[in-house]
């Protein structure tokens, strides 16, 4: 099985929360655009320590290098989701989705399309005289 042992059971690599190698993220719970507890969420440590750590580096580096890069990691980084990812379709949906709305969209518009054309043939075949012509002479 492709996971690993977590305090509430198995988790997926690819699917559930995500912790531990299943995504780098910024996070909705954040205190300042989510890079620190995306990155603390996937390398599974304390968040507490990354941010001191990360002030000790842009106050030691300057003011402009560490913040350049925090906010380059801010632009780079996608947004977690709403709601967690169950399957690996519903990842692809949302990593399509968060590069461009207009391509998932358009997928959606696909989707939907292919489900309509089925309901109309279903409904043709149901509304033919055929099929009411059959459905007389079972009942």
């Amino acid at each position: 099985m492709n996971g690993r042992q977590r305090g509430n059971g198995w988790e997926s690599w690819n699917c559930g929360p995500r912790r531990g190698g299943a995504g780098l993220y910024r996070s909705r719970n954040a205190v300042f655009l989510g890079v620190c507890q995306g990155l603390a969420n996937h390398f599974d440590i304390s968040v507490f320590w990354l941010r001191f750590f990360t002030v000790l580096l842009v106050l030691f580096t300057g003011l402009w290098p560490g913040v350049f890069l925090y906010f380059m990691a801010a632009i780079i980084m996608r947004r977690e989701p709403v709601v967690p990812v169950h399957s690996p379709s519903e990842r692809e949906f949302y990593d399509s989705y968060a590069r461009s709305r207009s391509l998932a969209l358009g997928r959606l518009r696909e989707k939907f399309e292919r489900l309509e054309r089925r309901i109309r043939r279903a409904e043709d075949i149901v509304t033919s005289s055929d099929f009411q012509w059959e459905r007389r002479m079972r009942g």
